[in-house]
């Protein structure tokens, strides 16, 4: 049956991101995001979103333009380099530079110049963190101390993060000035972060059969770096915020890693995005799972594990009850007060209609908890592309039915299900077939 077949479902996907050798779904991604930072611009209600989309329609614009002139020069000359792939990849570059970067070195130069409606709370937040931690040796504050707040400022008292989520805070501790503005760190990380993660994926050796297959795994890996980058959702939460950035980007570079079989690489990876906030957990516990199919599991285990623990140990030493109460108590609602975080997803329209709804959110979301943990013991990934879905899936899943959650947790899934394509590695297709004893591979693995 066509329906069984996976190149079949596959199909309609496959041509709508080749047609005109993508150039048509980059003019509809700049064009659509275009339309996005201009209604932002007007409408939203956050300052800094309206800051945001009054500089971001611009770069948009100016992508789209430029898309639409590679897709009319390509109907002329299709095989004019203007039009190829490094040409597409020139023009992501230049269009997360105009609508993420610039309008994140524009808000961070008017904050350093006084203005006050230039950074989202979490910025805040985090540099306060940083100053903590170069003060006192830990980024958190009791609850004694958060009580002893007016209690307009006691939600800015706690720092809801890992502790190594405190480093992005430390220039500001040191100067103050624009380039101290702690996206500008996050920014750099995010940055590092992505470019060993296409370095790793590009690093995949393609034997001369396969150049086709590696073009597409090319194609995928720019759609897939567009998402991280210019995809409104990722470039709004960078120049207004930033911090989940370049967690999201390390969870990326250790699927990448992975995908290059470098398990130990993948496992630091990935401990390092959880040492920086929980969303990479979930994807961390995946990793080890894809490393136990390989033999693996030690050596993804000691990073992914590992360094969240390392990064835990030295603020539990200096005050634990204060870790409790930013790590634990406040994110699972028993704080001071309570988290701000309320978009209309399932999971919190249950648990503010219904009666006993919270309990009933938390029963759907241990539910679907258990539902994967099933699915990865019966059949566990073993290929990174597998694991990057189970991810992207899960987390779907997790932030639709939590009771407290923002619309912006969802680049998460929407960047791993796109970054998925990427990390099929061109040795292993079935039309090549390397033998084990060639390929250094076990049966096993």
């Amino acid at each position: 049956m066509i329906a069984d077949d996976p190149t079949a479902r596959r199909w309609h996907w496959r041509t709508l991101d080749t047609a005109a050798g993508g150039l048509a779904l980059d003019l509809g991604l700049y064009a659509a995001s275009a339309i996005f930072a201009a209604i932002t611009a007007v409408t939203s209600t956050l300052l800094p979103h309206r800051a945001w989309g009054a500089v971001a329609a611009v770069g948009y614009l100016v992508a789209t333009l430029v898309a639409l002139t590679q897709l009319l020069l390509r109907r002329r000359s299709p095989t004019s380099r203007l039009v190829g792939l490094p040409a597409r990849w020139a023009v992501t570059g230049l269009a997360w530079m105009g609508t993420a970067l610039l309008p994140l070195l524009w808000q961070s130069i008017d904050r350093a110049g006084g203005r006050t409606d230039r950074a989202q709370e979490e910025v805040l937040v985090v540099e306060q963190a940083g100053t903590r931690l170069l003060e006192h040796g830990t980024p958190y504050l009791g609850p004694d101390a958060i009580a002893a707040l007016p209690p307009g400022e006691q939600l800015m008292g706690y720092t809801p993060y890992q502790p190594g989520m405190a480093m992005f805070g430390l220039p500001r501790a040191l100067a103050d000035t624009w380039w101290t503005d702690s996206r500008v760190w996050f920014a750099l990380g995010t940055a590092l972060a992505l470019t060993l993660a296409v370095a790793a994926l590009r690093r995949t050796p393609t034997t001369t059969d396969q150049v086709d297959t590696g073009h597409r795994r090319d194609a995928a890996l720019l759609r897939g770096v567009q998402a991280a980058t210019v995809l409104p959702i990722c470039a709004l939460t960078l120049a207004t915020g930033g911090d989940d950035l370049p967690v999201l980007a390390l969870c990326l570079l250790a699927l990448a890693l992975a995908a290059a079989d470098r398990p130990g690489r993948a496992g630091l990876a990935v401990g390092l995005a959880g040492a920086l906030k929980l969303f990479a957990w979930p994807v961390a516990l995946v990793l080890i799972v894809w490393g136990l199919t390989r033999r693996a599991g030690t050596r993804v285990a000691a990073g992914a594990i590992g360094l969240p623990i390392a990064a835990l140990l030295p603020a539990m030493l200096v005050d634990r009850d204060a870790l409790t109460e930013n790590v634990l108590r406040f994110p699972l609602g028993h704080g001071l007060v309570t988290s701000p975080a309320q978009s209309p997803f399932p999971g919190y329209l249950i648990a503010t209609a219904l009666p006993a709804g919270r309990l009933i959110a938390a029963a759907l979301l241990v539910a679907a908890g258990v539902a994967i943990a099933v699915r990865l013991a019966r059949r566990p990934p073993r290929t990174a592309v597998a694991t990057a879905l189970i991810c992207g899936y899960g987390l779907l899943v997790a932030i639709a039915l939590m009771p407290s959650t923002r619309f912006g947790y969802l680049l998460y899934p929407l960047t791993l299900l796109t970054w998925a394509p990427a990390l099929h590695r061109p040795v292993d297709t079935p039309s090549t077939p390397v033998p084990d004893h060639l390929s250094g591979r076990t049966t096993s693995a």
